[in-house]
């Protein structure tokens, strides 16, 4: 995984209020509807993050399947466990996506959202997820390029180093332009792509944008030099551009669903 990012408990938590706006609730429900879980059966959540996803998919195995959940943040794990502590078919450990502490063949559906864009060895990753995939079995993958975004600002100038010092708090900022030859040459056949925008024409506090924008002032700021005052501004002027109704934001991501043959 990425070092560059530490998930601690406060990071945790933002991305856990971040995740409950609704563009990632839209988004989450595309994703279940892509893992078609049914009862009895056995998922694994591949950075299971704040443990949203992971409540959806126990509730649609129900009691007779088991979900599993890994990330390489424990309080992450912890919020995960909290959320689902009163779901028993639930198991939530530390770990990481390369190294995926289950035997083979033993998951009927394995989803990783906003995950691998993290991972440094990505062959590795999807290595392991092919191994503990049952046959016939399906892995999801949802990811951002983030050369797809559209942000309006009144320095552009600004904006474009902003986020180009942004890139540098993944492993790959683009990775899913690779991802079908990637799950390929693992020998996972690809059944479905499908993208899935993250679009904000206007300004909410309670929105994808809005969140995003706190994460990346935060991450930038002494960064490539962009001096703390700098990064605010940027995040100034965004909202300055929202009252004045003149905000737009757009971010594509891409859902990809692969069969164990």
């Amino acid at each position: 995984m990425s070092d560059m990012i530490d998930f601690d408990e406060r990071a945790a938590k933002a991305v856990e209020a971040m995740y409950q706006t609704p563009d990632v609730v839209m988004q989450r429900s595309h994703v279940m509807a892509a893992m078609g879980l049914r009862p009895g059966m056995h998922a694994l959540d591949i950075g299971v993050g704040p443990g949203l996803l992971a409540y959806d998919m126990a509730k649609a195995v129900t009691e007779t399947g088991h979900v599993t959940g890994i990330d390489m943040s424990r309080p992450m794990v912890a919020m995960a466990q909290a959320r689902c502590a009163d779901m028993d078919w639930c198991t939530f450990e530390h770990g990481e996506a390369e190294q995926i502490p289950m035997r083979n063949d033993s998951v009927d559906v394995a989803v990783s959202t906003q995950v691998y864009e993290y991972v440094v060895d990505m062959g590795a990753a999807l290595h392991e997820a092919k191994r503990v995939l049952k046959p016939g079995g399906r892995l999801v993958v949802l990811d951002t390029d983030w050369d797809s975004i559209v942000w309006h600002s009144s320095n552009r100038e600004r904006m474009e180093r902003v986020l180009k010092s942004w890139d540098a708090h993944l492993a790959d900022p683009h990775l899913p332009r690779k991802l079908p030859h990637m799950l390929h040459d693992v020998g996972l056949t690809l059944t479905r792509c499908e993208l899935i925008p993250m679009f904000n024409p206007t300004w909410n506090p309670h929105s994808y944008s809005a969140g995003i924008m706190r994460g990346i002032q935060g991450f930038v700021s002494g960064r490539d030099g962009i001096s703390e005052e700098e990064a605010r501004d940027w995040a100034d002027d965004l909202k300055a551009l929202g009252d004045e109704g003149r905000y737009f934001f757009s971010l594509n991501r891409y859902l990809f669903v692969a069969v164990k043959n």
